[in-house]
Formats: C-alpha cells, sequence, structure tokens
C-alpha cells in the first residue's frame, strides 16, 4: 500500500495535476536546501517525502 494514500492527496489538493505541481514544486526545494518540515520521513525520495509534508498539513499553497 503506497504511503501517504493518493485519494487522500487528491482530496487536500483538489485535483490531481495540482498535486503532481505542488509536490514537484517542493521537492525541488528539497533538493536544493533539504530542510525538511518532518522528523521522521517513511519515504527516501524526494517526491515521497513532500507528499508526506503536504498529507501531514506541513505544506499551505494557494490556488489563483
Amino acid at each position: 500500500m503506497l504511503y501517504p494514500p493518493i485519494d487522500e492527496l487528491v482530496k487536500i489538493t483538489g485535483s490531481k495535476y495540482a498535486l503532481v505541481t505542488i509536490a514537484a514544486q517542493r521537492a525541488r526545494s528539497l533538493l536544493e536546501n533539504n530542510k525538511l518540515m518532518l522528523e521522521k520521513p517513511v519515504s527516501h525520495s524526494y517526491v515521497g517525502k513532500a507528499l508526506e509534508e503536504l498529507y501531514h498539513g506541513k505544506i499551505s499553497y494557494k490556488r489563483k
């Protein structure tokens, strides 16, 4: 089973396209500065860590 659940992430963001955009931007940010907002992430990849942060409410975003 995938963690965090994709269905829950889509509910948080409102669409799968927004989910991809938010996760990609945060993953790039993690790659550049490596300042993680979670203490013990489950994932090892930057995209996985970004998705976990979004799932736990550590990332905020605004829709235009």
